[in-house]
Formats: C-alpha cells, structure tokens, sequence
C-alpha cells in the first residue's frame, strides 16, 4: 500500500471483532492489533501477581511495566517474553481484563502502545474505544454489533471448541453484564462513534461480514483497487 492505513473495529463482547479484524489484516496483507489480548495480559499479569483488581495504582504500574508483543504468526502474544497466547483466553482472565481496562492509568499505557504500533505500518485494530479514543481519525471505522442473544451463542461456541462445557444461563449472564460495565464506565466507554458504519453481524457469516467491511474499506479510501479482495 502506498499510503498507511487504519481501520478501526469497535463493538460489544462477542460481536465477532477478533475473528473479522484478523480476517481483513490478512485480506490486506496489513498488521492486526489486538487491543483487547493486550488488557487481558496486563489481566493475566495482575492474577498471577496477586494484585487487586481494585488496585488502580498497582494495574497502572503493570500496564506500563508490561512489554507486550503481538506476532503476526499465529496471532501469537507474547508478555515479557512468554507466549501467553492461551492463557489470556480463559472466562478468569476475560473478567480481569474487564476491570483491568475501567482503570485510567491502564488504558493510557496501553494506548500509548496501540498509537506507536500504529505509526509504524497500517494496521486494522479492534476494541471498545478504537474509533472513539485511540484512533479518533482513523481512515475507516466500523461498528460491529449483534444482538445480545447471538453474542451469548458464539461465546459458547467458543468455549466448547476449546474445550470447555459452559453453562448458557451463566454466559448470557456474563455478556449482559459486560455489556453495563462497557458502556457505563467513566473511562472511553463503549459508543458509536458518529462517523462509524454500523453493522450487524447477526444472521451473518464471517464470509459475509468481511466482503461488506472490505467493500466499505474500498469506498472509503483512494487505493480501492489494491484493496480488492
């Protein structure tokens, strides 16, 4: 691409921004940024460490402390040198990486990491707050979205093909309280941002997902026909 390009993917739990972000990333050929694997380390860190979640100061000390790296291979993520790809992806550490992010200290070391990878080469990042905080004037914003039942569903999807034997009432429990804490707290709290594209993903498959955000991307930027999928 001759020019940098940043596209931001921002939605509720469950939505499917993970799995879309890496899609486009490796349609495009560009890097992937993972904001949320980044809070759920510093998660990670902070249960491993004994830290109270309650512990603004000590979250904010481990979140400028962290040296995070996300590979391109595999989508591995490495905190401090050690591949916790898998760690991070436990219900424990999704709920520490909730309260870790409500911290304001957290989310400006992290932004600050975000904002860097991102001055070095064109990048699709997906989050709560990318189009809104991180990336204000990023070239495409998308809001993905999906009803709250359907989220809860690909949430159990996802916990049964690692493995796990989830308990539906208890995710759907899960999402709908993700959903309050994200939107109401005071700290870049999950919203639209007005120059965003809504979409909904419910009823769709990620097939189909991606050629609509490939296609806005196209509209969008001057370069269109390298975007071609």
């Amino acid at each position: 691409m001759s020019k940098r390009l940043v596209v931001a993917i921002d939605g509720p739990a469950g939505a499917g921004k993970s799995t879309l972000a890496r899609r486009i990333a490796d349609k495009l050929g560009i890097l992937y940024i993972d904001s949320g694997a980044m809070y759920r380390a510093i998660g990670l860190w902070a249960l491993r460490s004994g830290i109270s979640l309650e512990d603004a100061q000590r979250l904010e000390q481990l979140a400028q402390q962290a040296h995070i790296e996300l590979l391109p291979q595999g989508g591995r993520v490495l905190l401090n040198g050690e591949d916790v790809t898998e760690a991070i992806r436990t219900p424990e550490v999704s709920e520490a990486a909730s309260k870790a992010s409500a911290v304001p200290g957290v989310r400006r070391a992290m932004v600050e990491q975000q904002r860097r990878m991102a001055r070095e080469a064109s990048v699709v990042m997906e989050g709560r707050d990318i189009g809104t905080v991180v990336f204000p004037d990023a070239d495409v914003k998308i809001y993905l979205d999906a009803d709250a039942a359907e989220r809860a569903r690909r949430r159990m999807a996802e916990a049964e093909a690692r493995g796990g034997r989830p308990d539906a009432l208890q995710m759907q429990r899960e999402i709908d309280e993700r959903d309050a804490r994200d939107r109401s707290r005071s700290t870049a709290p999950l919203m639209q941002a007005p120059d965003a594209v809504y979409l909904d993903s419910t009823g769709l498959s990620i097939s189909e997902v991606e050629q609509e955000v490939l296609r806005i991307i196209r509209e969008r930027t001057s370069n269109g026909k390298e975007l071609q999928a």
